[in-house]
């Protein structure tokens, strides 16, 4: 293996900076060279590309967002798109390719695999954590801490005018930005899927009431995964007012994206960024590089997206119970 090619996609996440750096580094001590694609795979097709040296990536693990910027690439649904893809590829004597993303962007990479004779291999880089194969994604533990600060704030202004507050944190279809904020940050309630298929107002509702009963006017925080209420936290908040329940929304959005990645986050890309470039050299293909129990390893790129990993069922089943008071 003499070159290979690396592109973030989809949704940036804290951290997929110090992933490139070790990508970038581990390939150039194994005389491997690197070329970056711009925006996703839209630069393989456009061919949006740049050869990248140690001297690129020296100072850049602790910034947010992606030097190699991120896209969604709708040519990827497509044949032709697919077959210009694997042809850029072919043509730049690209053996093997690191795609830094989530579920959306894995998918699109297995679709790429009949069209192209090279090696695929996928990196988790996801706020929402959501990918099976690996115990965290990168991203999520930065994104945990901009929530929890900005849930923390918000406390303090509940605290001080004795205020129902709603915050909407990112998780279309999961729910563990919710329950790890909601819990680091002591919300009274936590709504997300995996605690709930459908929002019931009335015991929202009869919570709110009760827990003023037993303290009081008092500070009262629930945290929703985005997806939870039609309308989000600014329409529940808008329901609620309609049950006789004064309540504020907070939708923390895209904020939780950016930022410097926490200590773990560059700890964890640097480790999946490196064993990734190590397991192409040794032939992997259409895998995925997560680490399970604090060990890395492969994971078939075809069943991350199985939805099989789950949030921790302890925390869940404290939660509803704490809940009942």
């Amino acid at each position: 293996m003499k070159r290979i090619g690396v592109l973030t996609s989809g949704g940036d996440a804290p951290g997929m900076n110090a992933c490139l750096r070790a990508i970038v580094l581990t390939a150039h001590a194994n005389e491997i060279e690197v070329i970056g694609f711009q925006h996703g795979f839209n630069g393989v097709i456009e061919q949006q590309y740049q050869t990248l040296l140690p001297y690129h990536v020296s100072g850049i693990i602790q910034d947010g967002g992606t030097l190699l910027k991120s896209a969604r690439c709708q040519a990827m649904h497509t044949t032709e798109g697919l077959q210009r893809v694997a042809d850029n590829l072919h043509d730049l004597d690209i053996d093997g390719l690191l795609v830094i993303g989530g579920d959306g962007s894995f998918r699109g990479t297995i679709e790429l695999a009949p069209y192209y004779k090279g090696k695929l291999l996928g990196i988790p880089g996801t706020i929402d954590n959501d990918v099976d194969g690996s115990d965290f994604t990168i991203g999520f533990a930065t994104a945990l801490d901009t929530a929890l600060d900005a849930i923390d704030k918000i406390r303090d202004t509940a605290d001080a005018f004795e205020r129902i507050f709603i915050v909407e944190v990112m998780g279309r279809h999961t729910g563990y930005l919710a329950v790890a904020a909601g819990i680091a940050a002591g919300a009274e309630q936590i709504i997300c899927p995996e605690l709930a298929s459908e929002l019931d107002l009335d015991k929202i509702t009869a919570h709110v009431e009760q827990a003023r009963k037993h303290r009081g006017n008092c500070s009262y925080i629930i945290v929703m995964a985005e997806t939870m209420y039609q309308g989000g936290a600014s329409a529940l908040a808008a329901a609620l007012e309609q049950r006789g329940i004064e309540s504020r929304a907070s939708v923390l959005g895209h904020i939780q994206r950016g930022g410097s990645p926490v200590g773990a986050d560059r700890i964890l890309a640097t480790k999946l960024g490196a064993f990734a470039v190590e397991q192409l050299i040794h032939g992997a293909h259409l895998m995925m590089a997560g680490e399970i129990n604090a060990k890395a390893g492969l994971y078939p790129l075809a069943h991350t997206g199985d939805k099989k990993k789950q949030v921790d069922s302890y925390l869940l089943r404290w939660q509803q119970q704490i809940a009942q008071y």
